[in-house]
């Protein structure tokens, strides 16, 4: 598919402005701490929005709509499942986690946090968490760099070996330069063109199709099976659908939007920005999916790239019932899907590799212009592996994306959620959680027992280990203690998180 000069404006344009906003936010980064973490100084709008951009990447735009349009509404409880998690997001962990990682020695990484919060002197949690965060995200990195490899050869007609270098490079290029700030500017710039895209297509898919009525009618057409809200799997692939939401609580890449939040009192306003847009995402990605598949029973001959690759539903689509120049801009959205996803998940990886390993083990006396330069220098490596390992085009999206989705949630969700919640939790708990969690969804995930979801196993078996092994130690020592208490104060005073 190559819709001509327009698309090309379209995507050059888009192109420009994220260098541009990449430049200003480097005369804006001074030292380490702006470069992976703004300095805290993000407001609720800025980040609702980059927390949800950052979360719904190019599967919001091509691996969901792909999943409704190929096996039907079944799939739809993986919205569902999102919605509630992310909401229980805000309200339980963002405030918390925003204020004890400032009281826990400014944290600036969730390893940063997990060996200031129990007091780690063996820098076990700090070694292990950030070992986790880079065998995740190197499956999750990948991921992006497939989809924006896709979309690059699908619109343009390059060779995909080409397209993922040509999908990577801007997103290297800014993130590489701003950090956090090019980071969060760009997503929330990425999460409004992201919702538009994902409010009109589904629109005009349904008028096209002849409405809502007759959409679901030529749905029927198609296979009766596909309006069914449980599927061919069954109560337990519902059950899998909703375990999505529990992933949430151990993703780097948004927790760290908390942790920069400028203050306490911003959070509710910025769960309300997100929740609400998170909503609208969720549904105008479903129903491209949904109403793809009426269209394309009335144009078979432009379903071949579908009947293909079922994640290609929103790039087809745009390309046949949008008028060129807005066709363009809207498959920029996709470019920008998975973009904010990209740039969040490279800037924490090298924040472990630069804070988590080169600082706390090779030079803790680094100075802070040392320290973004080995940012962005180990920022570069990580791009150079994802991009290795996303050089097989059959790779699917959403199963790269669920994969490392569950292997985050279970490792770091137990554990970030309840070192927030319960006092009595210990060091030695913080690592078996981490440990089972993680280890359980990698089998699981490898071995699809039951079908059922890893994350379901991996994170209850996370949450029994932190238990049972924080009660079977020492109580934590009166200093973590006390920490505790005075962040629940605090947070209790400037209202839920």
């Amino acid at each position: 598919m190559n819709n001509g000069i327009p698309t090309y404006v379209s995507f050059a344009l888009y192109m420009l402005a994220l260098c541009a906003i990449g430049v200003v936010a480097w005369l804006r980064t001074t030292d380490f701490d702006d470069y992976i973490l703004g300095g805290r100084k993000l407001g609720p709008g800025v980040t609702a929005l980059s927390a949800g951009a950052s979360d719904m990447s190019g599967w919001v735009m091509m691996g969901l709509p792909g999943a409704i349009f190929a096996t039907g509404l079944s799939e739809s409880w993986i919205g569902v499942g999102l919605v509630a998690g992310a909401w229980v997001n805000w309200l339980l962990v963002a405030g918390r986690l925003r204020v004890y990682t400032e009281r826990a020695h400014n944290a600036l990484t969730l390893p940063d946090y997990f060996t200031h919060r129990f007091e780690d002197g063996s820098r076990l949690l700090r070694i292990i968490s950030a070992l986790v965060i880079l065998v995740f995200f190197s499956l999750y990195v990948a991921s992006g760099v497939v989809a924006g490899g896709l979309l690059i050869q699908s619109v343009f007609g390059i060779d995909y070996a080409y397209a993922i270098w040509i999908g990577a490079g801007v997103t290297i290029a800014y993130t590489l330069v701003g950090g956090f700030l090019a980071v969060s500017w760009t997503d929330a710039m990425q999460g409004i063109l992201v919702l538009l895209a994902l409010l009109v297509l589904p629109v005009v898919a349904a008028v096209a199709n002849g409405g809502i009525g007759e959409s679901v009618a030529l749905v029927e057409q198609v296979d009766p099976q596909r309006l069914d809200w449980v599927g061919a799997g069954g109560w337990i692939a519902v059950v899998s659908g909703l375990a999505w939401g529990l992933g949430y609580f151990g993703q780097p890449h948004i927790l760290v939007r908390f942790m920069a939040l400028d203050s306490l009192a911003s959070v509710p306003l910025a769960r309300r920005i997100g929740m609400s847009w998170m909503i609208l995402c969720l549904l105008g990605s479903l129903a491209i999916g949904f109403f793809g598949i009426g269209w394309f029973q009335t144009h078979p001959e432009a379903a071949a790239p579908v009947r293909e690759n079922a994640e290609t539903v929103f790039i087809t689509l745009t390309g046949v019932i949008l008028n060129p120049w807005i066709g363009g801009f809207v498959l920029a959205a996709i470019l920008a899907a998975v973009m904010s996803t990209l740039n969040s998940q490279l800037l924490v990886s090298s924040s472990a590799l630069t804070e988590d390993f080169y600082r706390a083990f090779l030079r803790r006396d680094a100075g802070q212009r040392e320290l973004v330069w080995v940012g962005r220098i180990t920022l570069l490596l990580v791009s150079l592996l994802a991009i290795w390992m996303a050089r097989d085009p059959e790779a699917r999206v959403l199963d790269l994306v669920s994969y490392a989705w569950a292997g985050f949630g279970s490792a770091f969700g137990p554990v970030v959620l309840i070192s927030l919640l319960w006092k009595r939790m210990t060091r030695n708990g913080a690592l078996a959680g981490m440990l089972v969690g993680g280890l359980v969804a990698l089998v699981w995930g490898s071995q699809k027992w039951f079908g059922l979801y890893e994350m379901i196993p991996g994170a209850l078996c996370a949450s029994l280990a932190i238990v049972a092994v924080s009660l079977m130690g020492r109580p934590p020592q009166e200093s973590v203690r006390r920490t505790f208490d005075a962040v629940q104060a605090e947070v209790a005073a400037g209202g839920r998180g």
